[in-house]
């Protein structure tokens, strides 16, 4: 049986619950943690509280990052393909190199990094 996500208080737990099979980790508060190069393909992490997180070179593709917050994460390399993007904070976030494309944004609601442009860089406007 795998935990709740609400048991989910280090890295370390996220990676073995999602080794495990569980996938739904909305609302979690992981703030300022290592997961650089994590595979966390098709994972929920809507609303989660990912800022200040490494999350260079990780696999979000299809990831659900609704209203995350991911204010000064380092996702420099990561890919987010196909990913929902739908109110996540970025604005902070280091995209250098990150992998866009298909990935789904809300040009009202989710917040980019300045100068930063969403439709050059693949994305796609769910308005």
């Amino acid at each position: 049986m795998t935990q709740p996500a609400t048991d989910i208080a280090t890295a370390t737990d996220l990676l073995r619950a999602y080794a495990n099979g569980q996938r739904d980790f909305a609302n979690v508060i992981l703030s300022e943690v290592d997961l650089a190069g994590a595979d966390l393909k098709g994972a929920d992490l809507s609303y989660t509280d990912l800022s200040g997180s490494d999350l260079s070179s990780a696999n979000l593709r299809g990831a659900d990052l609704s209203y995350a917050n991911l204010a000064e994460a380092n996702l420099a390399s990561a890919d987010l393909r196909g990913a929902m993007l739908i109110g996540t904070n970025l604005m902070t976030a280091n995209l250098g190199g990150t992998l866009l494309a298909a990935a789904d944004y809300d040009p009202q609601e989710t917040h980019f990094p300045q100068g930063f442009d969403p439709v050059a860089q693949g994305l796609k406007s769910d308005r």
